[in-house]
């Protein structure tokens, strides 16, 4: 397999080059035909969230998947690539396996081990599904993966009392005010992460929240689970004259929130301040905000404090999770070797079962029609022979597949025996 994972993240990348290539649910259908159409791409899948994208692609063998990603890259964001080479990085075969196990069981989260991260992976796989891009290889990478992510979150303890994105905002909250109770709250976007925000707000005791979103049945339902109060989008700046928190998440490619309407907003506040936690990608409110009297923004990037300790707290899991990682590895690793003796196996049962068959048309002319018993006998006395016949070699491959060796050892077999390459469904193979 030819695996290449290559992506930006919240390690090495600024937010607002995540910005640059963040990609909606929406367009990524579109953007996965657009990568298969590069000739050494096999199939790909794109994971797109709040703090990473990445694509993670199977090339043909021997071609190069970063070299075909690259001449994407340029096409489709209409950049350079060498000039933000420094902020992506490149995984491939067993290091890209191991990226996507840690991705996907959030040891690689801004948050380690918060919940979300997996659904999301899981959210990619099915898109590049339905899309036609992620077929046999990817799927068996994408299996391995939500099977690691699945262990890791049952047998360590990174996902106790686990912390998300969402709870982290606030938890930043809670700290500014000293508490939340008696607080007003407006969650502007009625998605996963506003719905989570709103969730963990309602958990903190606050006295009132207000939902706004552009689609306004569906702040509608979320305030009514909430017991709280649904906002039209186009009444969002009356509705925030009145809360001490704004958290928004919305979907938006632009700034819903700009200088200019927050100086507006405080000039209507008489001076009470206003705490605003901008947890889009791409960004809600522009960092001008910031400079605004009365007005506190902080954005997905500014939660480092909440995360260090997370990642403290968390560090003995991970190295659990660590050992779990290094064996599922291994399994896929044996998986895959196992794959590649497949061929010859099916190719020799074929060949030795065809000669089975033309010696026995040949008894049957020698001898005449045979009675049902005679046949059953012969049919018995000759499978009986290609199996015990075929066990010693079927055993050697089986073991070659592991071996340094094992294309020098499977060509030898193939040539002894004038084996041809056949492709199709090599899980046919009756392996004894």
């Amino acid at each position: 397999m030819n695996l290449v994972v290559v992506g930006i993240s919240h390690k090495k990348a600024p937010l607002e080059l995540r910005e640059r290539f963040a990609l909606n649910e929406r367009i990524i259908p579109e953007v996965l035909l657009r990568l298969q159409t590069e000739p050494e791409i096999e199939e790909a899948v794109i994971i797109s969230t709040c703090n990473r994208v990445e694509f993670v692609l199977s090339a043909f063998e021997k071609q190069d998947g970063m070299a075909a990603f690259r001449r994407f890259a340029e096409s489709f964001y209409r950049v350079r690539f060498d000039d933000f080479t420094h902020c992506f990085y490149i995984h491939r075969d067993e290091e890209a396996l191991r990226h996507l196990f840690q991705v996907a069981s959030g040891l690689d989260s801004l948050i380690v081990g918060e919940p979300q991260v997996l659904g999301q992976v899981k959210q990619a796989y099915f898109l590049a599904k339905q899309a036609e891009t992620c077929g046999n290889a990817l799927e068996q990478v994408f299996q391995s993966v939500f099977n690691t992510a699945k262990r890791v979150r049952t047998e360590t303890h990174v996902a106790e009392a686990p912390v998300s994105i969402s709870s982290a905002a606030v938890e930043m909250a809670e700290r500014a005010f000293g508490g939340l109770q008696n607080k007003t709250v407006m969650i502007i976007g009625a998605g996963q992460m506003g719905e989570l925000a709103a969730r963990h707000l309602v958990s903190k005791g606050v006295a009132t929240v207000l939902v706004s979103n552009r689609t306004h049945a569906h702040a509608v339902t979320l305030a009514q689970e909430l017991r709280g109060l649904a906002v039209q989008f186009s009444e969002i700046w009356q509705a925030m004259c009145k809360v001490d928190i704004v958290i928004s998440s919305t979907g938006c490619p632009h700034f819903i929130i700009t200088r200019d309407d927050m100086e507006r907003l405080m000039a209507e506040r008489d001076g009470r301040p206003l705490f605003v936690i901008d947890i889009a990608v791409p960004r809600d409110v522009d960092p001008a905000v910031r400079e605004v009297a009365g007005c506190t923004l902080v954005n997905i990037d500014g939660l480092e404090e909440v995360t260090h300790h997370n990642l403290l707290e968390r560090q003995k899991a991970m190295e659990a999770a660590d050992g779990i990682l290094a064996q599922e590895i291994e399994l896929f690793r044996a998986r895959q070797e196992q794959l590649n003796v497949v061929p010859t196996i099916v190719s020799l049962r074929r060949r030795v079962e065809d000669i089975r068959q033309a010696e026995m048309k040949r008894m049957r002319r020698m001898f005449g029609e045979l009675t049902p018993n005679q046949e059953q006998a012969l049919e018995a006395l000759t499978h009986g022979l290609v199996n015990k016949i075929l066990h010693t070699p079927f055993t050697e491959l089986k073991h070659a597949a592991g071996r340094p060796d094992r294309s020098e050892f499977i060509d030898v077999v193939r040539t002894i025996f004038h084996l041809q390459e056949d492709p199709t469904n090599p899980s046919a193979a009756i392996i004894n």
